[in-house]
């Protein structure tokens, strides 16, 4: 089940991050703001070079660090070498991020694809997430767009909770991945097969009518991203909590 933490608490996207003040997104700085606010933490999980799951967003590295090149073409050590702008700290390890909340606030971590399309291949970054969560006891729950993720998760560890990252999956939003494979993904088809416990929805879809199917079957449905006091309010009309970020939710 989806930890009752990640119901009750606001859950900071990439961190409670704000370039103003020196704490990029998915930063340490950004994840100790939100720790010392009480925020549950949304995060990002890419692979390097060498097989580590990284904090990081983006599949290349020039918006967040101004170096240009994907993230998976880097190892570790180099990657904590890597200054993230508007801030003074390298790209860092999921295994560090997880040292520094210790439990202290629950955590949301969603696994970027590595297929590319949304397809089956996958599995390193799925490993090394598990891996580094070993032995780990505070809140968490898993997640990705890509449904073959999600059932590796639960394949390598079906204790921990896991769920979907959803949308409308637009073309024009997703121009990577085939027409016909962002169709089936509209329709949230995997939710029973990879044995989701809930879903993040973009907080702009809503209405949409498989989001109200889940609702009434009584999953959870998390959101994303909400930008304001007055979008989290509307989407509180059907969501059951928010992923939040510039502003004080």
């Amino acid at each position: 089940m989806l930890p009752r933490t990640l119901l009750e608490r606001p859950v900071a996207h990439r961190a409670f991050h704000d370039v103003t003040q020196a704490r990029p997104e998915n930063s340490r700085a950004a994840i100790r703001a939100a720790i010392a606010a009480g925020y549950g933490i949304e995060i990002d999980l890419q692979l390097s070079r060498d097989g580590q799951a990284m904090v990081f967003h983006d599949y290349d590295m020039a918006r967040l660090t101004g170096v240009a090149g994907p993230i998976q073409l880097r190892s570790a050590p180099e990657l904590a070498e890597t200054q993230l702008l508007h801030g003074d700290e390298g790209v860092p390890t999921f295994e560090e991020v997880l040292r520094i909340v210790a439990g202290q606030v629950p955590l949301l971590i969603e696994l970027k694809d590595q297929d590319g399309g949304m397809g089956p291949n996958i599995g390193a970054l799925e490993r090394a997430t598990v891996a580094a969560l070993d032995g780990y006891d505070g809140d968490v729950a898993l997640m990705s767009f890509n449904p073959h993720s999600v059932a590796e998760l639960a394949r390598l560890a079906p204790h921990r909770p896991r769920g979907l990252t959803t949308c409308s999956f637009l073309p024009e939003e997703w121009q990577v991945i085939r027409p016909a494979r962002l169709e089936e993904l509209r329709t949230i088809p995997d939710y029973d097969r990879v044995g989701a416990c809930f879903i993040s929805h973009n907080c702009n879809d809503l209405s949409n009518p498989r989001v109200a199917e889940l609702k009434a079957q009584g999953v959870p449905i998390l959101c994303w991203t909400v930008r304001s006091p007055e979008q989290e309010a509307k989407a509180r009309e059907i969501a059951d909590n928010v992923t939040f970020e510039g502003y004080t939710a």
